[in-house]
């Protein structure tokens, strides 16, 4: 496999923009519960279960359209499905900041749940395309690290936000970002190595091989019924829901 430092900035082009991609996701389905304690609750008279379905609803949209979003990102664009994600999710998360009424906030819950559904499946099918078996556990890692680094400079900039322009401008404000980063993401990342014009030629030919012949050694699902019974599987859904 080529040396050629080009090869290796794969690392620095794509998972830096992975990252900051998933980042951006975690503050626009965290920053709810800033938002509700600092007067959209009592703005919106939302009472303790509407609180509830707020967010039964959210995780619905995002439990039933994630295998759907990862069968797109497989078959056709893995780069096509986050771009609209980050546009749609972006948007919704901006609207919260407009809303004035307890039912549009539901829809609105549930809709950012299904724009949101599709992210984690999908960067995870985009860095398989770019990132060999022995390399995408470490790609993986950098990926899921944007939910904890989130966590430690969402909750000291919302709160500012909160301050400076209120709960309606938190909301817009940190929505936004998701949609100009959309088309960060359309301009840097490319579906696989055969798009990726600043990798040399040979490069791209020797990392297409090198992911092809991996692909080729897995043993295709026949029966998905087996595979949700498998330890594994079962295994890593219970370590999720830890």
């Amino acid at each position: 496999m080529p040396s050629d430092r080009r090869y290796g900035s794969r690392w620095a082009r794509l998972v830096p923009v992975a990252f900051i991609t998933y980042s951006l996701a975690y503050v626009d389905r965290a920053n709810y519960s800033i938002g509700s304690a600092a007067g959209l609750a009592k703005d919106l008279h939302i009472t303790g279960n509407a609180d509830a379905l707020l967010g039964a609803l959210f995780f619905l949209g995002y439990f039933f359209f994630q295998i759907p979003g990862a069968w797109y990102a497989e078959r056709r664009s893995a780069k096509r499905l986050i771009f609209w994600s980050l546009l749609l999710w972006g948007v919704l998360a901006s609207l919260i900041g407009l809303i004035s009424n307890l039912y549009a906030l539901y829809l609105v819950r549930f809709l950012l749940g299904v724009a949101e559904s599709v992210v984690l499946p999908g960067m995870l099918i985009f860095l398989s395309h770019w990132f060999t078996k022995a390399e995408r556990s470490r790609a993986n890692a950098f990926l899921i690290l944007g939910n904890p680094v989130t966590v430690l400079w969402m909750s000291i900039v919302s709160g500012y936000l909160v301050h400076a322009v209120g709960w309606r401008g938190m909301f817009i404000a940190e929505g936004l970002p998701a949609v100009l980063w959309g088309f960060v993401w359309l301009l840097v990342a490319q579906d696989d190595p055969a798009q990726a014009r600043w990798l040399a030629p040979e490069e791209r030919e020797a990392l297409q091989a090198r992911l092809a012949e991996e692909q080729r050694a897995l043993r295709p699902v026949r029966n998905y019924r087996e595979a949700f019974r498998s330890p594994p599987v079962i295994l890593l859904a219970l370590q999720y829901l830890c």
